[in-house]
């Protein structure tokens, strides 16, 4: 048995849920595939798969088996890689995970031109407020917001997005504007459930002293669409990063509440696994998105003290 093509076989299988499509994939017949992963059990002197003539599941087994052959053949494509041209690198899939707002309100077009400039490349786009697993998901490459400490990770800081406190003009006339921070706990409060601050708001005055108010939520969602739109129809006040709101802001949709006080630095990262080398078409896809941010202004400067 050649076991690096039964472990192909199988990792393929899995990905693709068949033998037959694992096959299609490979170039090899069905049957083929079938006996290399059979071969591969027998050696092993385990059942991989649990097997019905409708569907293919992996066994406990299996499932702890996979990952290891996962990064086994991934290192393989990436030893692979290294030695091509530079055509052959830019060529293949390119999976990306994106935030949801951040590719919908300032990345979209630059994704467009990305792949005009590439046009072998196969580019797989995952768009998710949730906080993807990069690793367990197989993203090449995900764009993160807030502090990341996860050591599996290699981190590239892109930027920093301001972001400011808003609400819908006629909601702050209804209940009235607050004129210091603790005026929030008595106000209807729009929060992004995935927020590391919880139910406090953090704030920092204008000689730098920081605080964190306590408020609460009328409407908790993981999703920034859909809370952008809760305050402009006046259902109360959220945190917002300022390129999601800044067309609402200019258009007076809405309006910027304590404008005196700030919020700590919200950063943008690339990440990848620091286990694999880093092909080529993720350092350009991150370089690219690096100028393009920087032209289009759509984040400040990274802080050189900061992580």
């Amino acid at each position: 048995m050649d076991k690096l093509s039964a472990l192909i076989s199988f990792v393929r299988a899995v990905d693709l849920g068949s033998f037959s499509a694992a096959a299609k994939n490979l170039g090899i017949s069905q049957p083929a595939v079938s006996q290399q992963v059979r071969a591969l059990e027998e050696t092993l002197g385990i059942r991989l798969f649990n097997r019905t003539t409708r569907s293919l599941s992996l066994t406990e087994a299996g499932s702890r088996y996979y990952p290891q052959a996962r990064d086994i053949v991934d290192r393989l494509r990436d030893a692979d890689l290294s030695v091509q041209s530079e055509e052959a690198q830019m060529s293949g899939s390119l999976r990306i995970g994106l935030p949801m707002g951040f590719s919908e309100k300032v990345l979209s077009g630059f994704l467009i031109e990305f792949k005009k400039a590439h046009p072998c490349l196969l580019i797989e786009i995952s768009v998710s407020d949730r906080f993807a697993d990069i690793l367990a998901e197989r993203l090449d490459v995900a764009i993160r917001m807030g502090e990341i400490r996860d050591e599996r990770l290699i981190v590239r800081k892109l930027g920093i997005s301001q972001r400011c406190l808003v609400a819908s003009p006629a909601y702050l006339d209804r209940v009235g504007r607050p004129k210091e921070p603790s005026d929030l706990s008595r106000l209807d409060y729009l929060l992004y459930k995935n927020s590391l601050s919880g139910t406090n708001v953090p704030l920092v005055s204008p000689s730098g002293e920081r605080v964190e108010v306590p408020i609460t939520p009328t409407m908790i969602v993981n999703n920034s669409a859909i809370l952008r739109r809760a305050a402009v129809a006046g259902l109360g006040v959220g945190l917002y990063n300022h390129w999601m709101v800044r067309p609402l802001l200019a258009d007076g949709s809405l309006e910027i509440v304590l404008p005196e006080w700030t919020y700590p630095h919200h950063p943008v990262h690339a990440v990848y696994p620091s286990n694999r080398f880093i092909p080529l078409k993720v350092r350009r896809f991150v370089d690219a998105l690096n100028q393009f941010l920087r032209d289009e202004i759509a984040l400040t400067e990274p802080d050189p003290t900061s992580s």
